[in-house]
């Protein structure tokens, strides 16, 4: 059993990467990846603490892609943390990321909710700051019960308190993430909001320019769409991955590497997945 897509503090889990990698090997998974979105800087601490546990650690990373319907995510396996092109990627994303949310936070006062800059950090407890953290913050001042009424009401796509942020393409983060040496992988189809037909061919169009794989085990995916999802990537040839999207407490009904309960990612995709990321490492290629 294994878990391919774990967040952290680093961006918008509850657990240190450490305290994730602890619960990976109580769970009993045999490898876990820390995706955190848009930064690899809790992929030491994660590695470190997988020593002696029988887990391994996989290096990852979940960038978020420019695209116009519903939400493209593209999660980077097997990634060298220290690229330098991936690294400088990174910081224009937390940048656009650090201007997006002062919008947020200006239109939030506008509509009278009376949030401070520090309310949010304090949610964070890392460098990247999202809307989840503007939700909890939210919460904590009493404007809120719960986080999807805030979604709906403010912070969702069409909100008023909704504000786009900078996103390379998805061909530049496939691009991104081979030239760092790992397998580029679209995340949770469902979030695409795309019919079988058209989701064949942004998939196969991907591959194309170098998609490894696609997340066809994911909590959220009922019966009928992970069948769906499984047969795409065998008529594509794509890698068949998976992950619980755990992020603490703030997913509380989730598991590491059970998700609901019913989660199931086989071995097998890790081995495949290395397999893609040699291909990426052969001298002269170009990612």
């Amino acid at each position: 059993m294994i878990d391919l897509h774990l967040h952290s503090t680093y961006s918008d889990g509850s657990d240190r990467p450490a305290e994730l990698m602890r619960k990976a090997a109580q769970a009993g998974v045999t490898a876990a990846a820390l995706t955190d979105h848009d930064t690899t800087d809790g992929v030491p601490e994660f590695a470190e603490a997988a020593e002696g546990t029988g887990v391994e650690a996989v290096p990852a990373i979940e960038l978020s892609a420019c695209y116009d319907g519903g939400s493209m995510h593209m999660l980077g396996y097997g990634i060298d943390s220290g690229n330098d092109e991936l690294r400088e990627a990174v910081r224009r994303i937390c940048e656009g990321r650090r201007e997006r949310n002062e919008t947020i936070l200006d239109r939030l006062r506008e509509l009278g909710y009376l949030l401070e800059w520090d309310d949010v950090l304090a949610e964070a407890g890392g460098e990247v700051v999202g809307r989840p953290h503007f939700a909890q913050a939210l919460i904590t001042r009493g404007y809120f019960k719960q986080k999807r009424p805030v979604f709906d009401r403010l912070l969702g796509r069409g909100q008023p308190a909704y504000a786009e942020r900078f996103r390379f393409s998805p061909s530049r983060c496939i691009k991104l993430i081979t030239r760092a040496g790992g397998a580029p992988v679209v995340a949770h189809p469902v979030s695409l909001r795309l019919p079988r037909g058209k989701l064949r061919d942004l998939l196969s169009s991907l591959k194309d320019l170098g998609l490894a794989g696609v997340e066809v085990f994911y909590p959220e995916h009922n019966e009928r769409q992970v069948r769906v999802y499984r047969k795409l990537a065998r008529e594509l040839r794509l890698v068949m991955t998976g992950g619980s999207d755990y992020h603490g407490s703030f997913t509380p009904q989730l598991s590491i590497g059970r998700g609901f309960g019913d989660l199931h990612v086989p071995d097998s995709a890790l081995r495949q997945l290395r397999a893609r990321m040699a291909r990426t490492r052969l001298p002269g290629r170009d990612g």
